[in-house]
């Protein structure tokens, strides 16, 4: 949120965010449609990755390219079945010939990472994308290294719900990728989300049988759209935004 930067402990809020934390990670184990990942943009992925490692104390491990988006990425565990992933375009790879997916190819120079959206798993993505009161767009099957999955993506590229509403995402493999990824004690306590139009997040939410899993707050209409979340890493609480 505001002058304390992306990642900044909030000693006053800890009590109230680890009395919330159960509220999380029980709704996280419930329903057909789960929390995947966290999805935080960088202008350059190196430079990202420094930043990030060093205001959590903890090291990101290595993901890969994305070819048919020219993206690449690294991923953080966060626990059973759910992982942070930090995206950016890859400056090596050839223009995919299409928007990008998660609004990356109008991304602005961001001084430092930011959460931008999250994902959610579906176990019945076109079941899923059809329900949703939110236009999710088209789904794409995508792979990488092992990994096969089919996720929506706007034709445009841009963030459903403006980043509060998640992608979704169904994995067509028998392994999750933060099975793979080391422990290093870092987990999300809470997410929440604030918009000039939270009935409308809300409703769309709801449509996915999530609307326990976002807590959503109003805004002022000339204020933007913005995702928080709460990690609880071996340096203690710390926002992310």
């Amino acid at each position: 949120m505001g002058g304390a930067g992306l990642f900044a402990s909030f000693r006053h809020h800890d009590a109230q965010v680890l009395h919330d934390a159960g509220w999380f990670i029980e709704a996280m184990s419930v329903g057909m449609v789960e929390p995947d990942h966290l999805v935080l943009a960088a202008a350059d992925l190196d430079a990202g990755t420094a930043w990030l490692e060093q205001h959590l104390g903890v090291a990101l491990t290595a993901g890969g390219k994305h070819v048919r988006m020219g993206t690449h990425n690294r991923l953080l565990g966060l626990g059973d079945n759910f992982y942070l992933e930090l995206i950016a375009i890859d400056p090596a790879a050839a223009a995919p010939g299409r928007p990008r997916w998660f609004g990356l190819d109008t991304l602005q120079g961001a001084d430092r990472p930011r959460l931008i959206h999250w994902v959610a798993r579906s176990d019945d993505i076109v079941r899923d994308v059809a329900a949703c009161s939110e236009a999710l767009g088209e789904i794409l099957s995508m792979e990488r290294g092992d990994y096969r999955w089919r996720i929506s993506v706007p034709g445009d590229g841009h963030l459903p719900g403006e980043g509060l509403v998640p992608t979704l995402i169904q994995w067509d493999v028998p392994f999750h990728p933060a099975q793979r990824l080391p422990d290093e004690r870092c987990r999300l306590m809470k997410l929440e989300g604030f918009h000039p139009q939270p009935a409308r997040i809300r409703a769309a939410l709801d449509s996915l049988g999530l609307g326990s899993r976002l807590d959503v707050h109003s805004c002022p209409a000339d204020d933007p759209a913005q995702l928080v979340a709460y990690l609880r890493t071996p340096r203690g609480l710390v926002e992310l935004d």
